[in-house]
Order: structure tokens, then sequence, then C-alpha cells
């Protein structure tokens, strides 16, 4: 599943359906395996022929496995789950298995607790893989840079602010956030520019060279 933000909110994107089983209904993009593939190219390459969206290595990585009885109607598949984060997605492009494929804002097809649908129904078990791998995001931004994937450098404090906020779902002091990111070393760094805004101009920020967050930043409760 790759994950963004699109327009300020958490974004997933999904294909529609074009063979049964689900004909018709909007799904993560996957496929089977082949024999000499390794899991990750495996992942990539279904992406590709699914949305025309390639990813950076770095992009990627794994969620978790599925293998309840039922979960397929054809016959008993356990799915090795795939979540990938990034800032500006390519326009994704249906491929031969898919009618259509798009983003989906993650709060029109999720609610609490999450995994249960509402106005898109998921093929398969999707509703709860998206709903764990929103759950990995969530996680991840307490812990780690990872919110540096969803915006393009250089940015701002508040576009890196704006991506807590939507991940979350909560809006965020932008005071207390501004003191917490520039109080974690190797969070981001000054590029030393920039960027006008209605009032006084804000500063423009990298991706610093740190890979977790220490101390960590915390979801308000």
């Amino acid at each position: 599943m790759l994950l963004t933000v699109r327009h300020g909110r958490l974004s997933v994107l999904l294909v529609e359906r074009r063979n049964e089983p689900f004909a018709g209904q909007w799904a993560l993009p996957g496929g089977f395996v082949e024999a000499d593939e390794d899991l990750d190219d495996a992942a990539r390459r279904e992406l590709v022929e699914e949305t025309g969206v390639s990813l950076e290595p770095n992009h990627l990585e794994q969620l978790r496995s599925y293998g309840a009885p039922g979960r397929d109607p054809r016959r008993r598949i356990v799915t090795i789950a795939y979540v990938a984060f990034t800032d500006v997605p390519e326009a994704p492009v249906a491929g031969d298995d898919a009618r259509r494929a798009r983003f989906f804002a993650v709060d029109d097809l999720l609610v609490e607790p999450l995994g249960q649908c509402e106005g898109t129904p998921l093929a398969f078990d999707h509703a709860r893989i998206v709903a764990d791998g929103v759950e990995r995001a969530r996680a991840k931004l307490e812990y780690t840079t990872l919110a540096t994937a969803f915006v393009d450098e250089p940015f701002t404090l508040g576009e890196l602010r704006r991506v807590y906020e939507a991940v979350w779902g909560m809006p965020l002091h932008e005071a207390n956030f501004r003191r917490k990111v520039l109080g974690t070393p190797g969070f981001v760094e000054p590029t030393g520019a920039t960027a006008p805004t209605d009032g006084r101009p804000a500063q423009l920020y990298r991706k610093g060279g740190a890979t977790s967050l220490h101390p960590p930043i915390l979801r308000p409760t």
C-alpha cells in the first residue's frame, strides 16, 4: 500500500479490480510473487504494473502477513503486505488487471476504530491492511524521521507540521511543534534560504542525518 499526503489529507492508492473475485470493487494493488523473485522486488513490480507508480527502494517496508482462512474466496492465500511512503507521487495509471487507479483520503474509507469501512467498501480484507498501514505511519512519526518522506525538499516547518496533522488527524500547536522539531538533533537542517509567506519569510529546511527521534515527538492524548 502506498501512503501520501494530498490536499492536506492522508491518502492511499487503490485500484478498481477488473477481474473476479470482487470485480468492480476497490482494493490495494498487489499480485503473486514469481518463482525467482524477491518479495521486495515483487511489491515494487506489482505497484508499477497495476498503477504505473514507481518507488525509491528506501520508501518501502514490510508491514505484516495476513493469512486468515476465507480471506480470499479462491483458495487459501497468505499475503505479505508492504507499506510505502512518498511525497509527490506520479499520477497513477491503471494497468491490465485494473479498471482505474486513484488516491482515496483515508478518512473517507475508514472510521474509528480503524478497519471499519464507510462509503467505499474494500475487497478482501484490505480495509484491515489499510488500517494497519495507517497505524504504522502514525507510530513511526513519533519515533522516526518518516515525516520528511511526505514533503519535497526544501520544506518549511509549517509544511512538516501539516504532515503530522494529516497523518495523526488532529491539529498541533505551531510553537510547540517548532520547538520540538528544532530541539531534536539531526531531524532537520536549515538550508539558509527562505520562502515567501503572507507574513515573515519562512525558513527552509532539508532532512537531517538522523533516522530516529531522541526525544520522540509523541501524539497528543
